[in-house]
Protein backbone atom coordinates (compact mmCIF):
# COMPACT_ATOMS: atom_id res chain seq x y z
CA UNK A 1 0.00 0.00 0.00
CA UNK A 2 2.85 2.38 0.81
CA UNK A 3 4.42 1.70 -2.59
CA UNK A 4 1.17 2.67 -4.30
CA UNK A 5 0.98 5.96 -2.41
CA UNK A 6 4.62 6.83 -3.18
CA UNK A 7 4.11 5.93 -6.84
CA UNK A 8 1.00 8.12 -7.07
CA UNK A 9 2.80 11.05 -5.46
CA UNK A 10 5.75 10.71 -7.84
CA UNK A 11 3.40 10.48 -10.83
CA UNK A 12 1.62 13.63 -9.66
CA UNK A 13 4.93 15.51 -9.35
CA UNK A 14 6.17 14.39 -12.76
CA UNK A 15 2.78 15.18 -14.30
CA UNK A 16 2.73 18.66 -12.81
CA UNK A 17 6.25 19.37 -14.06
CA UNK A 18 5.34 18.14 -17.53
CA UNK A 19 2.22 20.28 -17.59
CA UNK A 20 4.24 23.33 -16.53
CA UNK A 21 6.78 22.76 -19.31
CA UNK A 22 4.05 22.20 -21.89
CA UNK A 23 2.19 25.37 -20.95
CA UNK A 24 5.40 27.44 -20.88
CA UNK A 25 6.44 26.21 -24.35
CA UNK A 26 2.94 26.82 -25.68
CA UNK A 27 3.21 30.45 -24.49
CA UNK A 28 6.51 30.75 -26.40
CA UNK A 29 8.92 30.99 -23.49
CA UNK A 30 12.53 30.89 -24.70
CA UNK A 31 14.03 30.00 -21.33
CA UNK A 32 11.69 28.01 -19.13
CA UNK A 33 12.35 28.68 -15.46
CA UNK A 34 14.61 31.65 -16.20
CA UNK A 35 15.21 33.93 -13.23
CA UNK A 36 14.96 36.95 -15.58
CA UNK A 37 11.21 36.41 -15.87
CA UNK A 38 11.45 35.39 -19.52
CA UNK A 39 13.07 38.63 -20.70
CA UNK A 40 16.07 36.88 -22.22
CA UNK A 41 16.29 35.89 -25.87
CA UNK A 42 16.39 32.40 -27.30
CA UNK A 43 20.03 32.69 -28.47
CA UNK A 44 21.29 34.08 -25.19
CA UNK A 45 21.51 32.49 -21.83
CA UNK A 46 19.71 34.02 -18.89
CA UNK A 47 20.14 37.75 -18.31
CA UNK A 48 22.05 38.45 -21.51
CA UNK A 49 25.02 36.13 -21.02
CA UNK A 50 26.15 34.86 -24.44
CA UNK A 51 26.31 31.12 -25.07
CA UNK A 52 29.71 29.48 -25.17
Amino acid sequence: MENLIVTLILCAIVGAAGRYLYKARKKGAACIGCSCSGSCGGKQRCCGQAEK
